[in-house]
């Protein structure tokens, strides 16, 4: 199978099944020996988040109304899941969750650049592995010296509002197109493969599509 596709990834930086979502794509593509042009489009979980963030398991707590042994034993399934993948999630209950607006202004431009898969996962490293802020301009110019971007040219970006507007008309564009989770996976711009599916299920969707064999929703 050696059809391109066009993958539209809809995520938030601080989604954990985001990277679990990529991680089995990545490896779904690999196994159907599919190739795939990935564009990673802007969701926030959290928009209204403060600048000072709040711990992960009193957010998942209140927003979902886990208890906080439910919650501990959820953010432990994804760090078995994240294993399984090869990532590392370092969760601990200092753990916090922040905005993530200026990443996304900066996927957009690394888009630009056609470094954005790099960025992604620069900027996933970083958030759940290095248990850096989201929105700390250090940790953000880090990741985008980790993907080969220019850190000048970023630093440029963040202290502006530049691509600020681009990516707040993609965010609109997917709700308005009733993606509501993350991470939603659209593939050829027609199926839609939502959540941390596992590898296989990603390779069985890759090769229906390439074989003509997936049916409409």
């Amino acid at each position: 199978m050696t059809d391109a596709l066009r993958i539209d990834f809809v995520s938030d930086v601080a989604c954990p099944w985001c990277v679990i979502g990529l991680r089995g794509l990545k490896q779904g593509l690999a196994k159907a020996g599919a190739t795939a042009e990935i564009h990673f489009q802007p969701f926030e979980l959290n928009p209204d988040m403060p600048p000072e963030g709040e711990n992960t398991a009193e957010h998942i707590a209140k927003k979902y109304g886990l208890t906080r042994e439910r919650s501990q034993a959820a953010r432990q399934m994804i760090k078995d899941r994240g294993a399984e993948l090869g990532f590392t999630f370092n969760y601990d209950d200092q753990s916090r969750i922040w905005n993530t607006f200026d990443a996304h202004r900066l996927l957009h431009w690394a888009g630009l650049e056609g470094k954005q898969l790099a960025l992604k996962e620069a900027l996933f490293k970083s958030n759940f592995t290095d248990q850096r802020a989201t929105n700390d301009p250090a940790a953000l110019l880090d990741a985008v010296r980790e993907a080969g971007l220019d850190a000048e040219r970023a630093r440029a970006i963040l202290v502006s509002d530049e691509f600020a507007a681009e990516v707040r008309a993609l965010e609109d564009h997917w709700r308005r197109n009733g993606i509501q989770a993350v991470p939603s996976i659209i593939i050829n711009q027609r199926w839609l493969i939502q959540g941390g599916q596992p590898p296989e299920a990603f390779e069985q969707a890759i090769r229906d599509i390439l074989s003509g064999a997936a049916k409409e929703a």
